[in-house]
């Protein structure tokens, strides 16, 4: 069964549009088909790898796309000395986090792909920040680097899955298990504790920093270290620095990212609503010889927090007779709709939340009802 959700979504959808062609990034139109292949190629990038096929007119395999970026990549142009800026809103279709159903997603993001540099890193950063704060000011961006990891537990020199059992342990911020493992592991007992460093840290980047200089020094991770506080910095006396967070609990797949990578945080929704990062091994693999960074924000997780912050589906709800002008229901809905929303209807509809209800009777407006 294919579910849609289309609601208020749509209201940030054009904020965050805003918010990018302020910043000079221009909207990606695309196909609502790629070819299945795409995605069994890289289905450990996806979300889900459940996908929604079907075969076209020409006996080719095709599915509904799940997710944009990779589109974007492969239909991306690979000129050196370039850097494209783009945005998207797209419906995806995949499994809902919240059934077991196919869901149409409003999915809205944008991608710096190119010749990046360290401000374009930061820029899309920002943009995250700016992203969360357009729905609520109670947002958090938690910002880690792939690279601090990676350098760390490359030099362990431990197998595939011991890696995976130890970047789980870092995401759970599980710090009894990651000792446990590290031990059987045989783990010095320098990178185990550098490694439990880590995971204890959290916090704003003025605190952070500074323990992680000190860590991380005249460590294989320095030089990433140096990428991550470099972007950090940059953020110093901005208007997104409140909401800036380091977690090293924020992981994405090694064989897809590489550098600073961040997921978004809005009080009153339990999961990330917001999810990037710089993947140029992605790109790689894709056959483009320069990086990525980019974003995409989940609007079907703001279900629960629209329904918390919006009580009411109408701020008036008003009720005309049939015999009624179409002349009087018009002066007014437009009177009414100066200070708020409006729905006119002949009945009372059932299962309608309003917070007030005005009748209207041969031209008069009547205030036969409010709630608070």
């Amino acid at each position: 069964m294919m579910e849609t959700y289309l609601k208020n979504e749509e209201k940030v959808v054009f904020s965050l549009r805003s918010i990018y062609e302020q910043f000079g990034y221009r909207k990606y139109k695309m196909n609502q088909f790629e070819e299945y292949e795409l995605y069994v190629r890289n289905k450990d990038f996806l979300l889900s790898d459940a996908v929604i096929t079907f075969t076209d007119t020409n006996g080719k395999l095709m599915a509904m796309k799940p997710d944009v970026t990779l589109s974007i990549i492969k239909n991306s142009e690979n000129k050196p000395n370039s850097i494209q800026k783009l945005y998207y809103n797209e419906n995806v279709y995949r499994v809902s986090r919240h059934s077991d159903s196919f869901k149409e997603i409003m999915q809205v993001g944008l991608e710096c792909i190119g010749d990046i540099d360290s401000y374009c890193i930061y820029e899309v950063v920002m943009l995250a920040a700016k992203s969360l704060r357009a729905v609520s000011e109670n947002a958090i961006l938690d910002i880690s680097h792939m690279g601090i990891l990676s350098d760390i537990i490359d030099a362990l020199s431990l197998s595939g899955a011991q890696c995976k059992q130890i970047l789980k342990c870092i995401e759970e911020k599980n710090l009894h298990e990651l000792t446990n493992l590290c031990e059987a592991f045989g783990v010095e007992a320098q990178s185990s504790l550098l490694l439990q460093d880590l995971i204890k840290l959290y916090g704003k980047a003025a605190t952070v920093l500074p323990q992680l200089e000190k860590i991380l020094k005249n460590t294989c991770a320095w030089e990433s270290f140096l990428e991550l506080k470099e972007i950090v910095e940059l953020a110093a006396g901005s208007d997104i620095e409140d909401s800036l967070r380091i977690d090293f609990s924020v992981i994405n797949d090694l064989k897809y990212y590489n550098g600073i990578i961040f997921r978004g945080f809005i009080e009153g929704i339990p999961a990330a609503v917001l999810s990037g990062g710089q993947y140029d091994k992605l790109m790689r693999k894709m056959k483009r010889e320069f990086g990525a960074v980019g974003f995409a924000v989940y609007l079907d997780l703001f279900e629960q927090f629209f329904k918390t912050e919006a009580p009411y589906d109408t701020d008036y709800l008003l009720l005309y007779e049939k015999s009624e002008s179409p002349q009087n229901i018009r002066k007014a809905v437009e009177a009414l709709s100066k200070k708020g929303s409006v729905l006119a209807l002949r009945k009372m509809p059932e299962q309608l939340k309003y917070k007030t209800l005005v009748t209207l009777k041969n031209g008069e407006v009547i205030t036969t009802d409010e709630l608070s």
